[in-house]
């Protein structure tokens, strides 16, 4: 989502006069808004005459620390830097009500990738107790399917073979992800290749199963926002899965999509978190198979109902989210090993690697153009990738 939205802002920036550094930044965790303020620490060093313009989610949450450093010289809000006359102004501070309706102007291409992403929604209505992001995303909105669908044609004729669907919460896209899904793919027939951002197991059912068996345009990996394995920890955390309702789904959409893999979000240390609970997380990781893991260890957002619960110490969150990478690593790496010998479709990009259609990473042996798709034959396996 923030890779399209900074897309945007290129576009409505491309015929600034003067130089401008724009620093999109995120909030999901402390670490990321730590890494926000280094990233524009070190933008004034790099670019001392330039324009430091702060925007994007920590700026929609803490304008006024953005505002106090020495560094920035405006602070734009999530939907003001989405307005080209706003981004053009010379107002210090300009963060408005989040909860307005988006307009989104149109991209043309992503410089330097593979891939296209389109966002087709904003916000989510969930408010899970550890998450920040419904303060500075607001409630969930969508972008009109008219627009969704101009966007992608304009993606396809420029040449992207794959397009990426992005959000807050994707699968809560107003009016029904399927829908969306079905009437964009009968319009625009051309997309060769269709991914979704992360997916929140509770608005999946049996009509998206039905959906990835209409249209094989629909890859095979499936990336999930699961959080934990433990039903008690879930329930602390506001989601709506359980343990049980996500082995069956993934179960179900093996089903009728034998090759697909999935990945997931997970946090390890939550507030009141057991070792036992945690078991819990590795024991669904393991049955299910998820070979694609993100690990995060708890961060505390003041202001979120988890901060106020009993809290893990910081060693054991840390401690426990190695232990569960290394559990994703090692069924990572046996997927790898069952993909040797196959012939497998994948996207090329322009480092001499390329994805497959269920998210592997392949390095190639001969040198392709980026943005094609190839057929490889995968001979082994080298640095977490395959080699074909």
């Amino acid at each position: 989502m923030n890779a399209f939205e900074s897309a945007v802002i290129a576009r409505l920036m491309q015929d600034s006069a003067t130089d401008k550094v724009i620093v999109n930044t995120c909030a999901v965790t402390a670490e990321a808004e730590r890494q926000g303020r280094q990233a524009i620490r070190k933008a004034r060093r790099d670019y001392p005459s330039a324009e430091i313009i702060v925007t994007g989610c920590a700026a929609q949450l803490h304008p006024e620390l953005f505002e106090a450093m020495p560094e920035v010289d405006r602070v734009l809000g999530n939907l003001e830097k989405l307005n080209q006359g706003i981004l053009a102004n010379s107002k210090k501070c300009v963060v408005g009500d989040i909860n307005r309706d988006i307009s989104v102007p149109l991209v043309m291409d992503f410089e330097g990738k593979s891939k296209a992403f389109l966002q087709i929604q904003q916000g989510c209505d969930h408010a899970c107790t550890f998450c920040i992001v419904h303060f500075a995303r607001g409630h969930n909105k969508g972008l009109p399917k008219k627009q969704i669908i101009e966007q992608a044609q304009i993606f396809v004729q420029n040449g992207y073979k794959e397009l990426v669907l992005t959000g807050a919460d994707v699968a809560s896209y107003p009016g029904g992800l399927v829908p969306l899904l079905d009437e964009l793919l009968q319009a625009v027939p051309e997309i060769e290749r269709l991914r979704l951002g992360s997916l929140d197991p509770g608005a999946l059912d049996e009509q998206f199963i039905d959906l990835v068996q209409k249209y094989p345009q629909i890859m095979p990996y499936f990336h999930l926002s699961i959080q934990s394995g433990d039903d008690m920890i879930l329930k602390r955390m506001g989601r709506r899965h359980t343990h049980a309702s996500v082995i069956k789904w993934i179960q179900k959409m093996r089903a009728v999509c034998p090759g697909a893999t999935f990945g997931a979000d997970f946090i390890t240390g939550f507030p009141t978190e057991t070792a036992s609970q945690f078991k819990s997380t590795l024991k669904l990781v393991q049955a299910a198979n998820i070979t694609h893991l993100h690990v995060f260890p708890y961060s505390e957002r003041p202001g979120t109902p988890a901060a106020k619960m009993p809290q893990v110490s910081a060693p054991v969150r840390k401690r426990r989210a190695a232990e569960l990478r290394a559990l994703g690593k090692k069924l990572y790496n046996d997927l790898l090993q069952s993909m040797v010998g196959k012939t497998v479709s994948v996207l090329t990009e322009s480092n001499g690697t390329g994805l497959t259609d269920n998210y592997v990473r392949v390095k190639l042996k001969d040198k392709y153009p980026e943005g094609k798709i190839i057929s490889v034959s995968i001979q082994g396996v080298q640095e977490n990738a395959l080699v074909g």
